[in-house]
């Protein structure tokens, strides 16, 4: 399924928060309607069976889960998919982030498919993929590093039948798993002063063996990785300095179209005077291969840096799709971030400055990024407001899902005079869903009370969402109209 991630260290951030967020896209010819909700401990299950791979992993035993928000799938039908989510102990996760491999890696490791019974061959169960990764993890975690420990466990137990990346962090760092094949991975640790960007492929350009086998400051891997890569002939490199996405990613000529287009922009918006980015002597273009995997940005980073470039459709360049100006062959020759697919945007923030108990902060958008908004509601709470918990698969105003996705759909289809009424609506809603969590704030740090300060949460949440309803809807009504004067019978004159 493909995605975007950006991860922010604690001191590339414009407040010193960690910031992990990703684009959850829907495969191609259907939407995957999702909501935003809270999974309490109890209703975590003994024995946890996924609905594709028909593995069954024992939980731990009870006591020991916490409650968690998620944005699993609003239709059943093919399992959970927490996808993105906060536990109690202030440990953030989001996963997965579909990467690429190649056959080096694939036929030392095969992935561990699904086999169902034929005859008198019982079935063989898969590994563990995107639809149970973070429900396995985020309940059992107190920290980034137990969730890289934890899911590195599980992944060499009962492998995976796929490629994926996933982010842990919590308020002091982040760090960034890749599995590799069907039973290896590897870990490694945002700088804080920088960012990531990771656009559907392995991404991790530097490894050191030594910290991983040793201290674990800044790597983690499967216990023998080293000697994986070295009895498969996987190490590529000619300067002797391990590049992993050399030996366990892919360089197809599809990547050229599809992943790293994406992390050119992304790294373009935010470092745009260290390198050359444009031109017949761009130092990297959209073709590039080796994109850094991080970087140290030229100012600090903000959500709405994030919301931006986790929106992008290429503007400024001459592959926007929407750019009334250029070459007809350049635009949309990439494929881009905000695209109709998009069926959720999770931005996670650990403030270190606020008490633990309203610290998190789950920034969320629904549909085409391109022409949503985000806002922000606090994670620690037992229940999540209607609005954006009641998606169902049944097209609703009721639901901030179907109505961004009406949104888009309409906007999209006027975008001329549409984009003005996008550009509002999420200024507004920013503007003033940012002044409530500023209000909830101050009431919070005035409240002694552990159960009050909750309640003030549980009403943040709540009048967040009510402000986001109307000014949703006032933009529904206003792109509607847009696209209705686009109708054949559509009649303007003055004197009618």
């Amino acid at each position: 399924m493909a995605c975007t991630t950006i991860l922010v260290g604690k001191n590339a951030s414009y407040d010193g928060s960690t910031m992990i967020a990703r684009n959850d896209d829907s495969g191609s010819g259907h939407f995957t309607a999702k909501k935003f909700v809270v999974v309490k401990p109890e209703e975590l299950p003994a024995v946890y069976q996924s609905v594709i791979s028909h593995v069954q992993i024992p939980l731990p035993g009870a006591g020991q889960a916490m409650r968690m928000t998620a944005m699993p799938n609003a239709v059943a039908g093919k399992g959970i998919w927490a996808a993105s989510g906060v536990n109690a102990a202030n440990v953030g996760m989001t996963a997965t982030e579909t990467i690429t491999s190649n056959p080096r890696v694939l036929g030392a490791d095969p992935l561990v498919v699904y086999q169902p019974a034929q005859g008198d061959q019982p079935e063989v169960p898969g590994g563990i993929g995107e639809e149970d990764i973070v429900y396995l993890v985020l309940p059992y975690i107190c920290s980034a590093r137990q969730g890289v420990e934890r899911l590195g466990r599980l992944l060499e137990t009962y492998g995976t039948y796929e490629m994926n990346g996933i982010a842990f962090q919590d308020v002091h760092e982040i760090w960034w798993l890749e599995t590799i094949g069907g039973h290896h991975w590897m870990a490694r640790r945002v700088p804080d002063d920088s960012y990531v960007v990771m656009p559907n492929q392995l991404g991790i350009d530097s490894f050191d063996f030594a910290d991983a086998a040793g201290a674990q400051e800044n790597y983690m891997c499967s216990a023998d990785l080293k000697e994986f890569v070295d009895k498969y002939h996987l190490d590529l490199s000619l300067d002797g300095e391990f590049n992993p996405r050399d030996a366990f990613g892919s360089h197809d000529d599809s990547d050229h179209v599809y992943n790293t287009p994406r992390a050119w922009f992304m790294l373009r918006y935010l470092n745009p005077n260290t390198w050359a980015w444009d031109g017949p002597d761009a130092d990297y273009t959209p073709r590039s291969d080796d994109l850094p995997w991080c970087m140290v940005p030229e100012r600090k980073v903000t959500p709405e840096d994030v919301k931006y470039l986790l929106s992008s459709h290429y503007q400024g360049t001459p592959y926007d799709p929407y750019a009334a100006y250029g070459d007809q062959k350049s635009k949309g020759a990439y494929r881009s971030i905000g695209i109709n697919r998009n069926d959720f945007m999770a931005l996670i923030q650990m403030r270190p400055d606020v008490p633990e108990d309203f610290r998190a902060v789950e920034w969320i958008a629904y549909a085409s990024n391109a022409f949503n908004t985000m806002v922000p509601f606090y994670a620690n709470v037992d229940a999540t407001p209607a609005y954006l918990a009641c998606t169902t698969g049944e097209v609703s105003t009721d639901s901030f899902y179907w109505v961004s996705r009406m949104i888009a759909a309409m906007a999209d289809a006027a975008y001329g005079k549409s984009i003005f009424h996008i550009e509002r609506y999420e200024e507004a809603v920013l503007s003033a869903t940012r002044a409530l969590l500023h209000e909830y704030d101050e009431k919070q740090r005035s409240a002694f009370d552990p159960a009050a300060r909750a309640a003030l949460r549980e009403e943040a949440n709540e009048a967040i969402a009510k402000a986001l309803k109307a000014r949703a809807a006032d933009t529904l009504d206003k792109v509607l109209f847009e696209l209705s004067c686009n109708m054949k019978n559509a009649y303007s004159r003055s004197d009618a």
